[in-house]
């Protein structure tokens, strides 16, 4: 397993938590997750043979949110 952690500063409620959770979680090889509202930050852990962390990225900015840095 491997964990990315990074930050999205378009999060503001948890009307946002739940749509990213809801579509990165749909992801196939992602385990867990977790979407922290008041710092902005979305931490992922999933299987690096079935899915890799641009697809993560870029599966959030296509739902608006798009990834700092």
């Amino acid at each position: 397993m491997a964990t990315a952690t990074y930050t999205a500063p378009a999060i503001s409620c948890q009307h946002c938590q739940h749509t990213i959770e809801s579509v990165i979680g749909a992801l196939t090889g992602v385990e867990a997750m977790h979407v922290y509202v008041r710092t902005e930050r979305v931490e992922v852990r999933f299987d690096p043979t079935k899915v890799n962390e641009a697809t993560l990225v870029a599966t959030e900015n296509e739902e608006g949110f798009p990834v700092a840095g």
